[in-house]
C-alpha cells in the first residue's frame, strides 16, 4: 500500500470538502417569518379543551379509552355552542 502524508491543513481542507463544503449561514431576521396570531376559536377550543380534560383522564392522568378523541368533540361542541366557560 502506497503511504499517504497529508499537512494538516490538507487534511482540514479535504475534511471540509467531504462534508459538504460550505456552512449554512444562521436565519437573519429578515429571513424569520413572524409568529402567527391565535383566532379567537382557538383560543376558546384551548380553554374548552383545558376544562373538561379531567373528566376524559384516570387518576394516573393517563387518557382513558377513547379519551382524547371525545374530549376533542366535546371541546369543539362547547365552543362552538358559544356557552359560557
Amino acid at each position: 500500500m502506497a503511504e499517504v502524508t497529508l499537512t494538516l491543513e490538507e487534511y482540514e481542507a479535504l475534511r471540509e470538502m467531504a462534508m459538504g463544503g460550505a456552512q449554512i449561514p444562521p436565519p437573519t431576521e429578515a429571513s424569520v417569518k413572524p409568529k402567527r396570531k391565535a383566532s379567537a376559536y382557538s383560543k376558546r377550543y384551548a380553554k374548552a379543551f383545558k376544562k373538561l380534560s379531567p373528566r376524559y383522564k384516570l387518576k394516573s392522568g393517563k387518557w382513558k379509552k377513547n379519551g382524547f378523541k371525545a374530549l376533542v368533540k366535546a371541546a369543539h361542541i362547547l365552543t362552538k355552542s358559544n356557552r359560557k366557560l
